[in-house]
């Protein structure tokens, strides 16, 4: 099949798909949800083959821990956001603006889908199932293309997918998984049936989108996130907080890469942080004046570590005089991802939140939860103490 007839086809699915009522789209999505459930094992059988391959290859640790469904309860994470994509409120069709504008003459302004989305991903394969059901939730139809790296996951799965769709009013071709790298060269001129490729992937993948295709591109690359702990703050919160966001995934774009800890903060409680990092087997990157314990775990940081996306159980520490200087290293070195402030002060927070130039800014709350199924789905676990 030819990519001008899979991006027409998407786009003539889109066209009934977002004709659909939100009850049709969600029971497409519990289909979806007890097809997978029922293959489980055929599909982690699948998944060990991808593994066992990465392994032979000397794949990076953290891409196979990105491409491992059954570990950490991955895999029924991932039927379970479905589920709680299904049962959000409808997206389509919410007024957000209405103005009269003379008489008979109303503007209304209604939210809608996008239309046909071209989404391109490596390693993870239980991005299959969350952008389906994101998709299918929203009105747009999505063509999918996984890394090579889940060959074996990517293709058990599509092959569900597609049977647990046929059962449902959503069109069989709304959401279609392709395997091959030069599908998506041809794909990436079909801007006249596309209307949006989002990358998610390296920074290698995301700059040669952007480089070969017409069509607009929302993508980021690395995650350089960063934590900063204010000199008015509670310790106990700080530590969860920390811990939370560097080893709760630490091969996620979310997780947390570098802290800035104030320097007006006792050297007893600077100490106690890093020695929580520690007992959590992270490996801390500190600058001269931070090195406050012996430790194998406790190493100097170089030119290029605030620079860095470790992926892995590794952070870099540093000093800082204040909010204005942690928010100027912020600005300078992170990937403009995720960010957070950790104090008790409000009118420091606000100063912060407003400051950082990055998509997701929190304050006392982990970075990991800029993430769609812990930010909508676990913000009743408190991480207050």
């Amino acid at each position: 099949m030819s990519s001008e007839t899979i991006a027409k086809d998407a786009n003539l699915s889109f066209s009934k798909l977002k004709t659909l009522s939100n009850e049709e789209r969600s029971q497409a999505l519990q289909e979806i949800y007890n097809t997978l459930k029922e293959n489980k094992s055929q599909i982690l059988q699948a998944n060990e083959i991808d593994l066992k391959n990465a392994e032979t290859q000397n794949l990076s640790s953290s891409l196979i821990k990105r491409l491992d469904l059954s570990k950490g309860g991955k895999f029924d994470s991932m039927l379970q956001g479905i589920l709680d994509v299904a049962n959000l409120p409808d997206p389509v069709g919410k007024i957000t603006l209405a103005k009269k504008l003379d008489d008979g003459l109303n503007l209304y302004r209604v939210t809608a889908p996008i239309g046909v989305l071209l989404i391109i991903f490596e390693s993870r394969p239980e991005v299959i199932a969350n952008i389906t059901a994101l998709a299918v939730k929203s009105g747009n139809s999505a063509i999918l293309k996984g890394g090579k790296e889940s060959y074996q996951t990517f293709k058990v799965m599509s092959g569900i997918v597609n049977k647990a769709l046929s059962n449902t009013k959503v069109p069989s071709k709304a959401i279609q998984l392709i395997e091959s790298r030069e599908d998506v060269a041809d794909l990436l001129n079909q801007d006249k049936y596309i209307d949006l490729v989002i990358p998610r992937g390296s920074n290698e993948l995301v700059r040669h989108i952007k480089s070969n295709t017409k069509i607009p591109v929302l993508g980021h690359a690395d995650g350089i996130c960063s934590i900063y702990v204010d000199s008015n703050y509670d310790i106990v919160k700080a530590k969860r907080i920390i811990v939370d966001s560097k080893t709760n995934y630490p091969a996620g774009c979310n997780a947390v890469e570098q802290l800035l800890i104030n320097k007006n903060i006792p050297e007893e409680e600077q100490r106690e942080i890093l020695q929580t990092l520690i007992d959590n087997k992270v490996t801390a990157h500190v600058t001269p004046d931070l090195k406050l314990i012996e430790s194998e775990y406790v190493k100097d940081a170089k030119d290029d570590s605030f620079d860095k996306e470790y992926l892995s159980f590794d952070i870099s520490v540093k000093l800082v005089d204040d909010a204005d200087e942690a928010i100027k290293h912020i600005n300078e070195h992170s990937s403009k991802h995720t960010e957070c402030i950790i104090t008790e002060d409000e009118p420091t927070a606000n100063k912060f939140l407003k400051s950082i130039d990055s998509a997701g800014i929190y304050w006392n709350a982990s970075t990991r939860f800029a993430d769609g199924f812990r930010r909508f789905n676990e913000l009743s676990i408190s991480i207050k103490g």
